[in-house]
């Protein structure tokens, strides 16, 4: 089901690789022009950049880390100065420094929840004035099923995503009134480069609690996004809407 985006903007965190990448081609699909946040792998943006001006799509560059909140305001400056506007917000970015509780270092939690968790605050910050001035938008927030179940050797990445779903759920009261919707979708196994660097013993174990039998895909997850960001899903807001096969039923 494709929805109609034409004349939206859409601010796309992460959007170099996997999930980011997979929600940045669908969304200009259908007819967002679309700002293509990344970190560092400029190579990598730029082949999303040139698969979405392939199929006839509007899109900007927007390097910056999102854990910085000035660089996240100039960000969105930017791309308002070049198009007037922003409708979608899609929080996708994030890391992982995973470890046992026992041996993780206080480094390795902070960069966690500052990308994960404090770019989510950033980014939406940054856009909600706008967004309650235009009297609409549409937020979309990257938590997992991990924030849901948790898991070993992540405890910084759970409470990242965990604190996603309660921002959502906070966010969506304070700005429903004003016609913006903040949602969240929380991915299960997903077939990402994240997910590769997992061993097959790992993922076999993961495998046998998915009762749909199989990981998911970056397409997944953007069928998702690309329908909580539509005029469809106008009356849902604070939602976790989980793309997991089943695996936290």
């Amino acid at each position: 089901m494709s929805s109609n985006l034409s004349g939206k903007v859409a601010f796309v965190t992460g959007g170099s690789r996997g999930i980011g990448r997979a929600i940045a081609i669908r969304l200009a699909e259908d007819g967002a022009r679309i700002a293509l946040n990344f970190a560092s792998n400029s190579a990598k943006a730029e082949e999303v950049k040139a698969a979405i001006e392939s199929s006839g799509g509007e899109v900007m560059l927007v390097q910056g880390d999102v854990s910085n909140f000035a660089v996240v305001t100039e960000l969105i400056k930017k791309v308002v100065d070049a198009w007037g506007r922003l409708d979608i917000l899609v929080n996708n970015a994030g890391i992982t420094r995973d470890n046992l509780l026992l041996k993780m270092s206080e480094d390795d939690f902070d960069k966690v929840i500052a990308t994960n968790l404090k770019g989510v605050f950033n980014c939406t910050k940054a856009v909600t004035k706008l967004m309650m001035k235009q009297r609409g938008g549409r937020i979309v927030n990257m938590s997992s099923v991990v924030g849901l179940k948790g898991n070993i050797s992540q405890t910084n990445y759970a409470a990242a995503k965990a604190g996603i779903i309660g921002f959502t759920k906070s966010a969506a009261r304070e700005l429903a009134s004003r016609g913006v919707t903040v949602n969240a979708v929380a991915p299960g196994l997903i077939n990402t480069d994240m997910t590769a660097a997992l061993s097959e013993k790992v993922k076999e174990m993961m495998l046998q609690e998915i009762p749909a039998g199989r990981m998911g895909t970056p397409e997944d997850v953007a069928n998702a996004v690309a329908f909580l960001v539509s005029d469809q899903a106008a009356y849902i807001t604070g939602q976790i809407l989980s793309v997991d096969g089943g695996m936290a039923m």
